[in-house]
């Protein structure tokens, strides 16, 4: 009792906020820990607010947010204003909020049917592309690290295939490279993290099972619950929510300003259903987002709001605490086998799986090269990372985490650079090829380009 009565006024020494009351203990170096807790989030807030002040002006320069907030976090870690297990615990949580809503909205604004009738490239790149960059990416990891398993290395080239179109903003959005360009990489970017997700975590267990082929875990039977139960569930969710949701609307049970909370709730459904069924969370998040969005048919404006006004700080707060919590520990891992795997994944697996993959298409040999390189490494792959961690051996688990944040930071510190001098110079060379496929007019879109209203959305459905 009498100890239980100084730790709360211990807290309420410490200032009586939130965070400190949160904190267990009563010594004064705890109280100590919680003020610098407390000043390094002041510091992040504030720092936020003045990026929002200045970001479009920013989002015209080299200078792109993911690399502004992960080089923030990895300053602010050289303070210790941050704990270490703080920095990591919170990263946890919002790397598998970040995720399960970030997959459930990507994939509820993607139109299957426009996609199936008129994407072959982002459809080529996926089906074809991504398969081809796993093989490609395992073959040369396994020639820098020739003593690993070979699931372990389909692990790494898994986790490294997924790209991030916000690394690439000032791409996507730049009106001097064809429409068709811009929206190819959009779906693609939309769609490979959710896609990728199966393979990730098929050989995240056949990599556990190999270490720990002694233990009762049946990690086949696993991996086969998590990537059929998964989509089931998500699935069964999507498409009932999408349904009430058109119900309600239809009897003006609802309105717009509810849609946002409906929809997080129903992503947040299927993730815990699939997990309660043994199935993945995450690949449920996908697919329900898949079945709720070809169900309501872009009569939900929040999926694409969302991702470009809220989401944007959810996003930015995950680099930040990447920059923060797992930058300087893949900084003390980094070496020349490190640099040789990630160069090697940024300019020759994806650049040849991608050509590879829209052989025999319209698309000129100067939209396969762009295309290769503009498939930055950002959130998919440290998180994806991140989450399968504690599932393997920590001798492997390690090395892969430390790889893949590395492999994001680079990603960032060289698509960022690039990003404007090479959307300028490809936007210049189609501009003098004249009439091309590149320049034909988009009759129907699978997912809206960044920026794009749901209205302007909808017209191109109906078009």
């Amino acid at each position: 009792m009498v100890a239980g009565k100084v730790g709360k006024n211990d807290n309420l020494n410490c200032n009586g906020s939130a965070i400190n009351s949160i904190k267990s203990g009563n010594s004064e170096e705890q109280c100590e820990e919680a003020d610098f807790m407390t000043a390094g989030l002041l510091i992040l807030a504030v720092f936020s607010a003045c990026f929002a002040m200045i970001a479009l002006r920013t989002s015209r320069s080299a200078l792109t947010a993911p690399m502004i907030f992960i080089g923030f976090g990895y300053l602010l870690s050289l303070s210790n204003l941050f704990p270490d297990l703080e920095a990591e615990a919170i990263l946890h949580i919002v790397a598998e909020v970040a995720l399960i809503i970030l997959l459930f909205l990507d994939a509820a604004q993607i139109d299957m049917r426009a996609l199936q009738q008129r994407h072959v490239w982002p459809l080529r790149m996926l089906l074809v592309g991504m398969p081809i960059a796993i093989l490609l990416g395992a073959l040369a990891a396994w020639v820098f690290l020739p003593h690993w398993p070979i699931y372990a290395l389909l692990l790494v080239a898994s986790i490294l295939a997924p790209t991030d179109a916000a690394l690439g903003q000032a791409v996507v959005t730049n009106r001097a490279i064809p429409e068709r360009v811009r929206r190819a990489l959009t779906v693609e970017s939309g769609l490979n993290d959710g896609l990728a997700l199966p393979a990730i975590l098929l050989f995240a267990s056949l990599t556990a099972g190999m270490a720990g082929a002694s233990s009762d875990t049946n990690w086949l039977l696993f991996g086969a619950k998590q990537l059929l139960l998964g989509p089931l569930a998500g699935v069964v969710v999507g498409a009932a929510g999408g349904a009430v949701l058109l119900w309600a609307k239809r009897h003006e049970l609802t309105a717009e300003t509810y849609e946002g909370v409906g929809a997080i709730a129903l992503a947040t459904t299927a993730y815990l259903f699939a997990d309660l069924i043994g199935g993945n969370g995450f690949i449920a998040a996908f697919a329900g987002g898949l079945a709720f969005g070809h169900i309501v048919q872009g009569r939900c404006k929040f999926v694409y709001e969302f991702t470009e006004s809220e989401g944007l700080l959810l996003t930015w707060g995950a680099f930040f605490l990447l920059g923060l919590a797992l930058v300087p520990e893949a900084l003390a891992h980094f070496s020349w086998t490190t640099l040789s795997i990630v160069l090697t994944s940024l300019f020759i697996v994806r650049p040849v799986a991608i050509w590879l993959s829209l052989a025999g298409t319209d698309a000129s040999p100067l939209t396969r090269l762009f295309f290769g390189w503009f498939g930055p490494r950002g959130l998919a792959t440290a998180l994806f990372a991140l989450l399968i961690v504690p599932q393997i051996d920590h001798e492997l688990a390690e090395p892969i985490l430390a790889l893949a944040i590395n492999t994001v930071w680079i990603s960032a510190l060289l698509h960022g650079l690039s990003a404007h001098a090479g959307a300028h110079f490809y936007a210049s060379k189609v501009a003098a090829m004249g009439a091309c496929a590149e320049t034909q007019p988009i009759m129907s879109s699978a997912k809206p380009l960044r920026g794009m209203k749901p209205e302007q959305a909808d017209e191109k459905r109906e078009e």
